[in-house]
């Protein structure tokens, strides 16, 4: 695969990454995890706006459905020993560079949240990596996954109204990962924990409780479900343990997932895609250290083998998204190690 790389823009700390449509366009968010910006491209890369310059910290980003350009965001997260102030913010556009920035929700060491809608009802679920800390490294207190009802007007939340949520489950240690995916037509979502993976699925209606189901036992970091062999099962692929070096492929078998492929060598590991990539069922990972490489994992249905790709070297990445532009596909990664923001294209 011939792997054709441009930089869009340097950014130091470049972390998050998003799609937002607005004004009828498709674009691309991308926001530092430091005090830095968080900026608007089009599709070709272009820069367009600058949505805010501070306070930065930001770990997710995602557009509030049925809007235009309105989206949410973490604020203050700015590292697992710096997280105490974090919260998400709700940032509407006013006009060219111009963004109302709002607190939805003030909620310490939040890392991970989404927008999941099922039966015309939006459904906030946020995952925090903790629940407090009183030293560097402190894990004593454990995080948990909160979710609540998110209202079509979001107008009138601010600090002193402020979006209210119950706990769904709580006392999970290293609560880092999350991954969204459709399974028969509903919107559920996997959470990563160093207690085990979890599946979450929103209620059938706003007046039902949420079902939490516990997938695999071992600490994980960041997981993704693709049917990689083509089988009709999907597997099970993950970064172990907490920002871990393993790249492991799970199995469905009676009912329980085993390890059947292990990749031992992508050193901080963070950086995960999985679905269709150049038609194959693919994963993409990243990693932070060491080689600091962007991988490609595949199934080959010949050999019946897992194999992986280096797509770039010495890069250092924390997050990647893939879209597709007319008839190509695109890759954009932050490369938070050399805070450089990449886009990918490709030719078999």
């Amino acid at each position: 695969m011939k792997v054709n790389k441009k930089v869009i823009s340097n950014l130091t700390k470049c972390y998050s990454i998003a799609p937002l449509k607005y004004n009828g366009q498709e674009h691309i968010l991308v926001a530092a995890e430091k005090h830095d910006p968080c900026y608007l491209f089009d599709l070709d890369g272009n820069r367009e706006e600058t949505i805010w310059t501070e306070p930065g910290g930001v770990m997710s980003m995602v557009q509030v459905p049925n809007s235009n350009g309105v989206f949410l965001a973490t604020h203050k997260f700015y590292s697992p020993n710096d997280s105490k102030e974090a919260k998400i913010i709700i940032a509407t556009p006013k006009g060219k560079d111009d963004w109302e920035i709002k607190t939805l929700v003030e909620l310490p060491h939040v890392h991970r949240f989404d927008i999941l809608t099922r039966n015309n009802v939006n459904y906030l679920i946020a995952c925090t990596l903790k629940s407090g800390h009183e030293y560097k490294d402190d894990w004593t207190n454990p995080g948990k996954i909160y979710v609540g009802v998110l209202p079509d007007d979001l107008s009138a939340f601010n600090e002193d109204n402020q979006l209210p949520l119950t706990v769904l489950k709580d006392n999970l240690l290293k609560n880092h990962g999350y991954y969204k995916f459709v399974e028969d037509d509903v919107q559920k979502c996997i959470v990563s924990t160093d207690n085990g993976v979890f599946i979450c699925t929103p209620p059938e209606d706003a007046t039902k409780q949420w079902s939490i189901e516990q997938i695999l036992e071992e600490p994980v970091s960041d997981a993704v479900l693709v049917d990689m062999d083509n089988d009709g099962e999907k597997e099970l692929i993950s970064i172990s343990p907490f920002h871990g070096e393993c790249i492991n492929v799970y199995k469905k078998e009676n009912g329980k997932f085993n390890k059947i492929y292990s990749y031992t060598t992508a050193d901080f590991a963070h950086a995960i895609y999985g679905g269709e990539f150049m038609g194959k069922p693919s994963v993409i990972i990243g990693h932070r250290k060491g080689e600091r490489n962007l991988l490609c994992f595949t199934y080959n249905d010949e050999t019946k083998q897992y194999e992986v790709e280096i797509l770039d070297k010495d890069c250092g990445p924390a997050n990647v998204f893939k879209f597709n532009r007319d008839n190509e596909e695109v890759l954009i990664s932050t490369n938070r190690e050399i805070n450089e923001i990449a886009m990918y294209t490709f030719e078999k």
